[in-house]
């Protein structure tokens, strides 16, 4: 492998540190896996959009290293994100005979990566996984820091596990691929670097956003480094979300809310996580924290990203009240208080605990009739 061009960012967590490849032709390069321990086994798990065009080429590339080397393919969406597609992993292990020495493969986007690590942090209680993220989503966010869940009716990603990989291996050619739509909501995630810790990353994306749009190489390249580095300073810091790394859920409340009132597969993640950054720039405003020309530079970036950055009247069935009902379940709920990420400034988050859920619910009634 030509690695002149290749990057890598390092997660700094004892022994359970990993790093972050990052280039193009890398996923299936079996370089790429080379430091991975001996096994009898690998079990790819992809879905049904990803698998035929990568799962064959990521099999040849493991094939000269694991003996036997299996394929799951789930439903592809989030709405499948759940026990019935996690059982069909678990399916997969056992009718193969996998042992504790297997390695998961989690060739896909965030559900597919959720739900592998999950499985993988459950089967003969725990065996190793790789991260290989194809969506831009997944590569500069939940591919890493060990976040495992499925989803339950009630809540997002209420059910799972901190289980860290052995290594995530991005590869920017899989973005060649990817639907614009998905692209965008991917942009969400990287967005979110800039008000919560970096401001002269905004700034950049702010300048660069039509290179990223059309997928020059060094754009992404740098997006998606810029966001690991982001990532894996606060995962090495907090890796199990005490204090810290509650950053990393700015607009994640609202969003959350919003595909649970929405339904989950009506918006992706991204959009979802994107209207609910403006929302919580504007609701910072709102408190008289963050100026309102910061709130409006913040939602300038995620339009300029074709993402939403405004409460739709007619997409949602349901009010503020039913909203902050989504919220309840949040998995961040301590007792009868649910912490909020707002914003000071650009780059200077904090959690806020003194939030009215009352005055959160008017709020977004306001924002429905805006």
């Amino acid at each position: 492998m030509n690695s002149s061009d290749l990057q890598i960012v390092a997660i700094d967590l004892a022994e359970r540190s990993y790093h972050i490849a990052i280039r193009g032709s890398l996923f299936d390069n079996p370089l790429s896996y080379v430091e991975l321990p001996a096994a009898h086994s690998a079990l790819i798990v992809t879905n049904t959009t990803v698998g035929p065009l990568y799962a064959e080429r990521l099999q040849r590339a493991l094939s000269g290293k694991y003996p036997q080397v299996h394929t799951v393919v789930l439903p592809d969406g989030e709405a499948f994100k759940t026990w019935e597609s996690l059982n069909l992993i678990f399916d997969a292990l056992l009718g193969h005979g996998c042992d504790r020495k297997t390695i998961l493969f989690a060739l896909g986007g965030g559900v597919v990566g959720d739900m592998a690590g999950f499985a993988a942090a459950s089967y003969m209680r725990g065996v190793p996984f790789v991260q290989v993220p194809t969506t831009l989503l997944a590569q500069v966010d939940s591919s890493v820091g060990g976040k495992t869940a499925i989803n339950h009716p009630l809540g997002k990603n209420m059910i799972g596990a901190f289980y860290q990989p052995l290594k995530v291996v991005c590869d920017l050619d899989t973005l060649k691929t990817l639907p614009d739509r998905e692209l965008s909501a991917g942009l969400a995630e990287v967005i979110k670097y800039g008000p919560i810790a970096d401001m002269d990353f905004l700034g950049w994306l702010e300048a660069n956003m039509d290179a990223a749009l059309a997928r020059e190489p060094a754009a992404l390249a740098h997006i998606v480094k810029r966001s690991c580095e982001i990532k894996a300073d606060v995962v090495g810091q907090d890796e199990r979300e005490s204090g810290l790394r509650a950053i990393l859920n700015f607009g994640h409340t609202f969003g959350h809310a919003i595909e649970a009132g929405l339904g989950y597969g009506e918006w992706l993640h991204g959009e979802a996580v994107a209207l609910g950054m403006a929302l919580a720039a504007r609701y910072s405003a709102r408190r008289s924290e963050l100026s309102a020309a910061d709130a409006d530079r913040a939602a300038g970036v995620i339009a300029a990203a074709g993402l939403p950055a405004h409460l739709p009247t007619l997409a949602l069935s349901c009010d503020g009240a039913r909203l902050v009902d989504h919220m309840r379940y949040d998995k961040k709920v301590e007792g009868t208080t649910l912490p909020f990420l707002l914003l000071r400034a650009i780059g200077n988050a904090y959690v806020a605990r003194d939030v009215d859920l009352a005055d959160i619910a008017a709020f977004l009634d306001a924002e429905l009739h805006s």
